[in-house]
């Protein structure tokens, strides 16, 4: 049989927090009540297309005082740090070397409400967390973060040779429905979107989303080439 070499593929991480249910209940309150105080916790220069129907939040969230916000953010980051070492091959001397500077946020959905395509730049790992996705779960496509496919040109011909390749090799985007308590790690350069938000009547989505970006101690950075005209 011939070999088949795995090219190209995009790291897509998925950890489960143990027993989340009581961490996901102080999360939620905590949130509505931060929304409830309207500007005083919302980001204030909002860029990726949204509309009302979902609140985002000012992007210093990880650092709040907050018992529950401290227990997810070393969750979030004791799962960064490890999934790092995995993929890279670092020891726990090498990672104890890499210095983190993040920015978090949460947003809260209602009905109708959506994110637009994107990513982070400035970062090198993003994440999303799943406090609560609730009322839409006969409907298919609602509130799914969705990874747009970085090989733009996959699907200039599909048929049946092509159609259902396993995955990897799949063709097209890959959407996901957060369950309660799952975390998502993913580079931040790849494009993302939340697909609107759907429950059949009264429904209620809330996620935590960070950005992160690294310094090696003891290792300069690369340096951007200089061109001359």
């Amino acid at each position: 049989m011939a070999d088949i070499i795995t090219a190209f593929a995009v790291p897509i991480i998925s950890e489960q927090a143990g027993d989340p249910a009581s961490l996901n209940a102080e999360l939620r309150q905590f949130f509505l009540e931060c929304e409830a105080q309207g500007d005083r916790y919302a980001n204030p220069d909002p860029f990726t297309h949204r509309n009302s129907a979902l609140f985002e939040s000012s992007f210093s969230l990880f650092d709040w005082p907050h018992p529950a916000v401290a227990k997810l953010r070393d969750f979030c980051l004791a799962t960064l740090y490890q999934s790092i070492g995995e993929l890279s091959g670092y020891d726990t001397a090498t990672l104890q070397r890499l210095h983190i500077a993040y920015e978090s946020w949460f947003h809260i959905t209602r009905r109708g409400g959506y994110f637009g395509v994107h990513n982070h730049p400035m970062h090198s790992w993003s994440g999303v967390y799943c406090v609560c996705q609730e009322g839409d779960e006969e409907s298919p496509d609602s509130g799914r973060l969705t990874f747009i496919s970085p090989f733009a040109a996959n699907t200039m011909f599909v048929d049946m040779a092509s159609h259902r390749m396993r995955s990897p090799f799949h063709v097209g985007n890959i959407p996901v429905r957060l369950k309660p308590g799952q975390l998502v790690l993913f580079p931040s350069w790849l494009l993302h979107e939340v697909t609107s938000f759907e429950p059949e009547t009264e429904g209620l989505r809330i996620t935590v989303a960070f950005n992160a970006r690294f310094r090696m101690e003891g290792v300069e950075p690369p340096k951007v080439p200089e061109f001359t005209f």
